[in-house]
């Protein structure tokens, strides 16, 4: 009878909890056109229910060879996915679960993850830094002879416990060492230039201190790289100037200065924009070797009853973030140059906000979407404002989070369309038309 139970599970559950990596899962993929545009969109998964996420935006979402992309997913819990652009084969690159972000490789065809240690006792020891080969996994897998996972996975080191208790993990440039926060009492151990900072607005987040530290992916030594006096939130690696580190103040909300850098060795920390009381800025992210995108957003009303010569204790909106996040100051997708400190303002959307943006690491574009959902491009040459595509429903709690594949051609975003609950959301390819496409590739501008 036990036997026989174990069987009817089976066929009535036949995902396991903890399937193997390299399992497949049958293509999803649907091709529409967007109803308002017209613009391609190829959804790579288009099933409710599955927990489908895309990584980030900060992060590299396509493997090294452009035909993979790796996704969250809750087809098996707590693991990774990846599907194929082209036929919609889906495939579980973690076991074992993961914890924070996926790091994919631009160099090789690698994934990087964190993933809890235990001891014998079942005591959380640390955090270890996992490293897949996902060209012989996937090969293993379409040729149907999976091994063991340690054919394909390598604990490149372990984070002790006291270090760091959080997964948000970022890949150098050179891909040789990977960086992680540091936790509040151990980077409290270290020289800090600034007075630790306080919480700073309703969500009572962001004291300090916070700090950052960083594995040699080939040793497994980790080190601290530098303490500051706040809470550092999203952390990156620039992925063409390697021992260069990109993260932020995180408040929940507005930060006193969102944006800093510092290089690998610990020197040289500073602000990147340098940011006024009237600046929102979110969602920043390298876009290309010297630059990078923000959001200054503009979403909450304008003081009009507070007279020219009122003090900005009297602004409407002085309340715990301070005379912030009003159209009545410079917003919307912005481009940082990490050298010059030049800031240039590319466009902001009518009536609305952007949010979460994103930038082609060949300089002509950068995308952004807005609080209705849709999904913009500008040309950073002519500050034309293009709507892309419209209607992507998503949760309260995550958006669509645009970022461009590295050759400029498509964007990845995340979307509730197809759902049939109008909430589940689905991993979806944006192609840009080919006429935009060709607008400069013919050129060479």
């Amino acid at each position: 009878m036990k036997k026989l139970t174990v069987t009817l599970l089976s066929m009535l559950f036949p995902v396991c909890l903890m399937a193997q990596m390299g399992t497949r899962f049958p293509s999803e993929r649907k091709v529409i056109k967007d109803p308002l545009t017209g613009v391609e969109l190829v959804f790579l998964t288009s099933k409710s229910g599955t927990g489908d996420s895309k990584i980030y935006q900060t992060h590299n979402q396509w493997t090294a060879d452009g035909k993979w992309v790796v996704f969250r997913s809750d087809r098996v819990q707590g693991e990774a996915l990846a599907v194929n652009e082209e036929t919609g084969v889906m495939v579980q690159i973690t076991e074992g679960g993961f914890t924070g972000m996926l790091c994919v490789a631009r160099k090789s065809m690698n994934l990087y993850h964190m993933r809890v240690c235990k001891d014998k006792n079942d005591k959380r020891i640390g955090m270890e830094v996992v490293e897949v080969n996902l060209e012989r996994l996937f090969a293993d897998s379409e040729a149907g002879k999976l091994k063991g996972k340690k054919n394909y996975e390598r604990i490149c080191g372990v984070i002790p416990a006291e270090m760091c208790s959080e997964g948000d993990m970022a890949l150098d440039g050179s891909e040789e060492f990977v960086y992680f926060r540091l936790d509040k009492d151990y980077a409290r151990q270290f020289p800090i230039a600034e007075p630790i900072a306080d919480n700073f607005g309703p969500r009572h987040m962001g004291a300090g201190p916070g700090g950052i530290g960083k594995m040699d992916l080939k040793t497994g030594k980790a080190e601290p790289v530098v303490s500051v006096h706040f809470k550092v939130g999203h952390i990156q690696g620039n992925p063409w100037h390697p021992g260069e580190v990109i993260f932020c103040w995180e408040t929940g909300g507005k930060a006193p200065q969102r944006t800093w850098m510092v290089n690998a060795d610990g020197t040289n920390l500073r602000p990147i924009y340098r940011e006024t009381v009237h600046d929102w800025v979110t969602h920043e992210a390298v876009i290309s070797e010297d630059e990078l995108v923000i959001a200054i957003i503009g979403h909450r009303p304008i003081n009009l009853q507070g007279g020219e010569t009122e003090g900005l204790e009297s602004f409407a909106f002085s309340d715990e973030w301070g005379p912030s996040g009003t159209k009545e100051y410079p917003t919307g997708i912005a481009v940082v140059n990490m050298r010059t400190r030049e800031l240039t303002l590319e466009g902001q959307v009518k009536g609305d906000n952007f949010w979460h943006v994103a930038g082609s690491q060949d300089g002509h574009w950068v995308a952004g979407d807005d609080f209705a959902r849709e999904l913009w491009l500008i040309d950073r040459h002519t500050g034309e404002r293009i709507l892309l595509t419209a209607g992507h429903k998503t949760t309260a709690r995550d958006h669509v989070h645009p970022t461009f594949k590295p050759d400029g051609t498509e964007i990845e975003i995340q979307s509730a369309m197809l759902s049939e609950d109008g909430r589940s959301m689905n991993i979806c390819i944006v192609r840009l038309p080919h006429h935009l496409i060709d607008r400069y590739s013919k050129t060479g501008r």
